[in-house]
């Protein structure tokens, strides 16, 4: 009896962690989308969804949905204005290709792309910023910005893959209700924590020695 409840309660026990993989990420993604409802309010959310995934991969905290809210006070003043900008930028560029679907011109084509490109590339740097904030909250905006920068745009495949899994969460979960507003913003934060904080890991590198050749018998 007791070899034979072993193998059980390992499948439950990997059955359990495999629903805490899709429940976590969807609850902090339904509390970022209550919060992201003030528009205003949603790149500190996005910061405090950032913090709570990195609390339950690294600590186990498991109240995603709570801890949301209970991080997005401390984002709140330093990113309110930033958070205004974009969500302004934002509004401009979907009037934009609103406007410029309709036209046949090819200089239409053209700048609707261009349209879409600078999306995927706010998207993209907002995506690290908050993945920043949320692995040191400690930090000023500037510094968030300054890696969000060097995470997003140094290494085009790590931007790359971001956009891509903002694109992939949204479409393979549109099957299930309200499936791209629970993982659309969690999957690619989750990554983005990945990347930071391969990022912060990083050793810096080391000044180049110099290679200036002195003359015989003087020293430096």
């Amino acid at each position: 009896m007791t070899i034979a409840a072993a193998p059980t309660t390992a499948r439950r026990g990997g059955l359990l962690r495999m629903l805490e993989v899709v429940a976590q990420p969807a609850a902090a993604g339904a509390a970022f989308t209550l919060l992201a409802l003030g528009v205003v309010t949603w790149l500190p959310a996005l910061a405090a969804l950032a913090f709570t995934l990195r609390a339950w991969r690294s600590d186990g905290d498991t109240h995603s949905f709570t801890g949301v809210f209970r991080a997005f006070p401390r984002y709140w003043r330093p990113l309110w204005r930033h958070s205004a900008l974009t969500a302004a930028a934002a509004l401009v560029l979907l009037a934009n290709c609103a406007f410029l679907t309709g036209r046949s011109s090819p200089y239409a084509f053209v700048l609707l792309a261009a349209q879409a490109g600078l999306g995927a590339t706010l998207f993209i740097h907002c995506t690290a910023l908050a993945a920043h904030a949320g692995l040191a909250p400690e930090d000023d905006v500037r510094t968030w910005h300054r890696r969000a920068l060097a995470l997003a745009f140094a290494s085009p495949a790590r931007g790359t893959a971001l956009l891509g899994a903002a694109v992939s969460a949204t479409v393979l979960t549109l099957p299930v209700p309200l499936g791209p507003l629970l993982f659309g913003p969690s999957v690619p934060v989750l990554l983005a924590l990945h990347f930071a904080a391969q990022q912060l890991a990083a050793p810096p590198l080391a000044a180049p020695q110099s290679s200036v050749v002195r003359p015989e018998g003087i020293s430096s």
